[in-house]
């Protein structure tokens, strides 16, 4: 068995590769892990054999899916890198991998800049407070204009971005890049550019880069008083100085810098791994990390180092056919050692620590101990989950818990015969334990299993899974959107429950009131204000049950009820009869009768929609949108294209893809993410409500 590397804490880098979808991230990756010597050939995304994109479905359709780890090693440092998916119906995966990573490379393609899921990725690592370096791909492509890139980050992102080099040409004329720290050109020449040949700025671009190195100078000097001075008396500032004070102002997240190159054509991917090394963050450098004592629920912290008591987070969970249920580990402090236990203080359990791995993507190496500052996977966890802290069991610490999306699309599956019946329940299991963002149950009324996620891609992906992996055949129904129901006023309502029968009754008797809740972000709150002892005590935990389950339940339709705040404030019981079933069923009626006069309404998702297309096809696409309930938000010129920014309900999104691409001969795409909910129509939400009750119900019966 292998021992890892032992690296100094000062020399990791925790990195994620985080962009839009066709940015060029994982060809970025591809290119790490060959100049870093880790793969002895560069796997290209487009022809199926990208390294990191391992699984079937990513490399059939050429985009990444599930976050992929791998430890390469540059000059004197480690980088632990997960490069992550761009599709928006992924996000969770960006989501999980930014909570465990110290520092990003964002990549935007130079020809477009800043696109719809670029600025998604940017505001999760603005979450998790990530340390980002910029690097401006594609300089090589047609359109690709570094400079527009630069402006819409600006504009779109952060106000906090310094170019620290400008490329040397762009589309067919991209030669390399022009360094403004050093003030010298680089190309890339040789095997794949693995040779970094250095040139004198070519005159045409002097004044351009002299122009450029001013505005980095004057961002950087409020970051350094020496620096400023030197700057401010015109004198000569080294480039070590310069390095160190770009550190500090990316450390601090005050400053972002940016690079350029192309990936595809292994050109200034060396200089954005100096730039990982140089300005991003090791472990050691963010210090702390932050969490609770279990035991009495106050704030507690760890240091990020070896000596510390053990802290972990488990950040993502694979079912591996071969060696079983993988749990991604991020140490933040100790040391992990295989065969020693440590405490899950969510479930209170202790968990053995079976095998520990190193991952290369798919691939894994074996290793007795893990330090602080590492990622790598633990073997033979039995009860964590994605999210969980794995600590030292005489000194727990709760980290930071992750929170996940609600699903916004669901559809009906049904096992192609009995043989499969069990086999889809266990595959549905594994995968909803793998990914937090896919749920499935049971629908009450059709006894249908019912699968929900963040979009048709994630579906048609888990449906494929199914198959695959598990070898399950089934069949998919059409996919349905998850509406929500709301209240639009405050309301009260009264329920009471009485049953007599030969034996012992029920009594259960409630009033209630109803009203939106001001923080959007919570979904439910439960309050109660009795006084006087009008409803025991102990029947109080019965009614916040009952109107829980009636959120999940719904009362128009069937949906989710969400944004409520529940208040009890009277009712009364029965010595003898009252039980803690009478009040919740008392509770849904008064639930049923507070909503009857809250002006009660069906929500659905709407979706924030980025089209792009060439100009010709415009009318043609606003058209199409706009006979889709879309709602227009802007639109902007970006070369010969035109982007749309629409919102539009994704009940009108289904089949999408192939009607754009079938009206504009396949020239515009388009990126849609989850906006908000909004409410539905009357006249749609009347057919809605008939359909899913079987009966006629007028909105002033509501």
């Amino acid at each position: 068995m292998a021992t890892a590397k032992k690296v100094s804490l000062d020399k990791i880098r925790n990195i994620g590769i985080i962009a839009h979808i066709d940015a060029g991230k994982t060809t970025v990756t591809e290119r790490i892990l060959f100049y870093t010597g880790k793969n002895h050939k560069i796997g290209e995304t487009h022809d199926g054999e990208g390294t990191m994109d391992w699984m079937a479905q990513e490399q059939e359709r050429g985009i990444t899916i599930t976050s992929a780890a791998t430890t390469c090693f540059w000059k004197d440092s480690q980088i632990n890198v997960i490069d992550t998916p761009g599709h928006v119906d992924f996000t969770v995966e960006v989501e999980r991998s930014l909570r465990v990573l110290d520092g990003g490379v964002a990549v935007f393609d130079g020809s477009a800049g800043v696109e719809p899921q670029s600025e998604t990725v940017w505001r999760q690592s603005d979450k998790y407070k990530v340390p980002r370096i910029a690097f401006v791909n594609k300089m090589d492509k047609m359109g690709a204009d570094f400079f527009m890139s630069l402006k819409s980050i600006e504009e779109k992102l952060t106000d906090k971005g310094v170019a620290v080099q400008i490329p040397w040409g762009s589309s067919q004329d991209f030669q390399g890049v022009i360094d403004l720290i050093t003030m010298k050109a680089y190309t890339y020449e040789g095997n794949h550019g693995m040779e970094m040949v250095e040139h004198a700025i070519p005159d045409e671009y002097k004044d351009q880069a002299e122009e450029y190195r001013e505005i980095m100078l004057d961002k950087i000097s409020m970051f350094d008083d020496e620096l400023a001075d030197l700057y401010l008396g015109g004198e000569e500032i080294s480039v070590n100085m310069i390095k160190l004070t770009i550190r500090k102002g990316v450390i601090s997240n005050e400053l972002y810098p940016v690079m350029c190159g192309s990936a595809l054509k292994n050109a200034g991917v060396q200089a954005v791994l100096d730039g990982v090394v140089d300005y991003l963050p090791s472990p050691s450098e963010i210090g702390y990390v932050e969490g609770k004592n279990p035991d009495n629920g106050e704030d507690d912290k760890r240091k990020l180092s070896e000596d510390e008591n053990t802290s972990a987070l488990a950040f993502k969970i694979v079912n591996d056919p071969y060696v079983g249920t993988l749990t991604y580990v991020r140490v933040y402090s100790g040391v992990v050692r295989s065969g020693e236990s440590l405490m899950n203080p969510i479930t209170g359990k202790k968990e053995r620590v079976g095998r520990l791995l190193l991952m290369h993507a798919n691939k894994r190496e074996e290793v007795n101990e893990v330090p602080a500052g590492n990622i790598c996977a633990f073997l033979g966890l039995k009860d964590v989950r994605t999210g969980h802290t794995l600590c030292d069991i005489k000194n727990p610490i709760i980290l930071e818990e992750m929170e996940f999306p609600e699903p916004v699309i669901s559809m009906s599956i049904e096992p192609a015969s009995k043989k499969d019946q069990e086999k889809m329940g266990l595959g549905l299991g594994k995968l909803a334990y793998e990914d937090p963002s896919f749920k499935f149950y049971t629908d009450e009324e059709s006894g249908q299993t019912i699968i929900a996620g963040m979009g048709e891609l994630h579906l048609d992906i888990i449906v494929d899974r199914l198959k695959r992996e598990y070898k399950v055949e089934a069949n998919v129904g059409k996919p349905q959107v998850s509406y929500r129901e709301a209240i639009q006023i405050e309301a009260k309502g009264e329920g009471k429950f009485t049953k007599q029968t030969g034996g012992r009754g029920q009594y259960g008797h409630v009033l209630l009131r109803v009203e939106l809740l001001e923080d959007e972000e919570k979904n439910y709150e439960f309050v109660s204000e009795i006084v006087g002892g009008t409803i025991p005590k102990e029947f109080i935990p019965a009614i916040d049950k009952g109107a829980q389950e009636t959120m999940k339940k719904g009362i128009l339709a069937g949906f989710p009820i969400i944004n409520v705040k529940v208040t009890v404030y009277d009712g009364s019981y029965h010595e003898v009869d009252s039980s803690e079933v009478a009040f919740k069923v008392a509770t849904f009626k008064a639930l049923k009768d507070a909503f009857s006069k809250a002006e009660a309404v069906i929500l659905e998702p709407v979706m924030d929609v980025e089209v792009t297309t060439p100009d010709e096809y415009m009318g043609d696409v606003m058209g199409d949108l706009s006979s889709r309930r879309g709602r227009l938000e802007g639109q902007e010129q970006r070369g010969q294209a035109t982007i749309i920014n629409c919102k539009v309900p994704l009940s009108e999104m289904f089949g999408y893809a192939t009607d754009l691409r079938s009206f504009t001969q396949g020239r515009a795409n388009y990126v849609m993410k989850f906006a908000n909910y909004e409410k539905l129509p009357d006249t749609m939400m009347k057919e809605l409500i008939e359909e899913r009750t079987g009966k006629f119900k007028s909105l002033d019966d509501n």
